[in-house]
């Protein structure tokens, strides 16, 4: 899969959660996202919004999830001392739980299958075609 294939992939995932599923839909797509922040704005009322903390597994993750929120209008931070892989946001439960949460996860599959792929290309044309594990040995050598 190249770059251009994967921007193409995680626009579909993205039009998929934005209700764009044509071709023709991909116009409304701006307003279909100012449809979302304008859900995630009522959600507030009715559903208060609490703290979050998200730990993300690596940097390529967090990236793409501060991406996700900063496109909802939703600031990431996080406080001195926490690891960089952690991401703090104010939002409603409700949201986490029925968009952003499912659409992270959504997007994360396809970007780590990608990088997974292309981790793979560039070593095993590089440094050495095998790149498989380690070898797990049963027991530690006596010494």
């Amino acid at each position: 899969m190249n770059e251009r294939q994967l921007i193409d992939k995680l626009q579909r995932v993205e039009a998929l959660f934005e209700g764009a599923a044509t071709t023709g839909e991909r116009e409304a797509a701006a307003s279909a996202r100012e449809r979302l922040r304008s859900r995630l704005e009522d959600l507030q009322v009715n559903d208060p919004v609490i703290e979050y903390r998200f730990t993300l597994a690596d940097m390529w993750s967090r990236r793409l999830f501060v991406a996700l929120l900063r496109r909802y209008g939703i600031r990431p931070y996080r406080y001195s001392g926490q690891r960089y892989t952690t991401v703090m946001a104010r939002v409603p439960r409700s949201f986490v739980d029925d968009m952003l949460w499912p659409e992270y996860m959504q997007l994360n599959e396809v970007l780590c299958a990608y990088l997974e792929e292309t981790t793979e290309r560039v070593i095993g044309q590089g440094i050495h075609a095998d790149s498989s594990e380690a070898e797990v040995m049963k027991e530690l050598p006596v010494a």
